[in-house]
């Protein structure tokens, strides 16, 4: 028979341990309301005098629908819009279980302010969903779609390439047109969904990646590991920037979430580029 003071101690630790699982468990369902700004500078002699200093927004993974609401939605496009970017880039994965979402989400989507243009590729959830209205709502919106694509953005005589390649699992990747016209002095931005694409580049040609898809892990161990990853390279892509040698990757925690709707040390984010020579 235990002595009772060994009871009464492992009473108590039961007890802290019972309150801890739940303030992290109440945590877990606070963090995805706790939407940041995360700011990257990305030095590269490519880019144009004109556009020193540029900002672009970085949105991806929405994910409106039953645990994303329009209001988040308005919230983002409106946090977004304070920033006063100069382009905003949409990284896919708008909507999450329904196609009925699309349209509103599209709404929302179409007050993004930015001088320079808004410009999105879709992601995998936006093929299960509907590809076709997806696409349809963004041209309606105003909304540059770059998969497969490319445009020249031009600023006071100089320009810059924005390209983007259709959905890893879900698509076919053409890299042309982003290459098409482009020299080694040339800055050029690529929008992938998926992360894992740069693992594919075997030219240097493009100076930065902007992907989402992985949610920074969505709930991991303090920021530092994942257990669930959809990414075919550990760990590598979760979250932050990755040099790979060839070109700079920054990966998006997103802003919305998969079921279930819970974050952890991932909060999400909208990132905010700024070009510099």
């Amino acid at each position: 028979m235990l002595p009772e003071g060994t009871i009464w101690l492992a009473s108590r630790l039961l007890l802290c341990a019972l309150l801890v699982g739940m303030l992290v468990l109440a945590y877990m369902f606070f963090e995805p309301y706790w939407l940041t700004v995360r700011e990257v500078t990305i030095h590269n002699p490519n880019v144009p005098p004109a556009f020193n200093g540029l900002r672009m927004a970085f949105l991806s993974d929405i994910h409106h629908g039953p645990y994303f609401s329009l209001a988040r939605v308005r919230n983002a496009v409106d946090r977004t819009n304070q920033l006063h970017p100069d382009i905003i880039l949409l990284g896919g994965d708008y909507v999450h279980r329904d196609a009925c979402y699309i349209a509103p989400c599209f709404a929302e989507l179409a007050r993004l302010q930015a001088k320079l243009g808004t410009f999105g590729v879709l992601g995998n959830h936006d093929p299960w969903e509907d590809a076709a209205l997806t696409r349809e709502s963004m041209q309606r919106a105003g909304i540059h779609l770059l998969d497969n694509r490319a445009e020249w953005v031009m600023l006071d005589g100089q320009r810059i390439k924005l390209g983007g390649v259709g959905d890893l699992w879900e698509d076919e990747q053409d890299l042309a047109p982003t290459l098409a016209g482009v020299t080694e002095g040339d800055m050029v931005v690529l929008l992938s969904h998926h992360p894992d694409y740069a693992e594919t580049l075997t030219t240097d040609l493009v100076d930065l990646v902007l992907s989402g898809h992985n949610h920074g892990g969505q709930v991991t161990l303090f920021g530092l590991w994942a257990p669930l990853l959809p990414s075919s390279n550990g760990q590598k892509y979760r979250t932050g920037t990755v040099h790979t040698g060839l070109t700079t990757v920054v990966i998006s925690n997103g802003v919305g979430t998969v079921t279930p709707p819970l974050r952890f040390c991932a909060r999400p984010e909208i990132i905010l580029v700024r070009l510099e020579r």
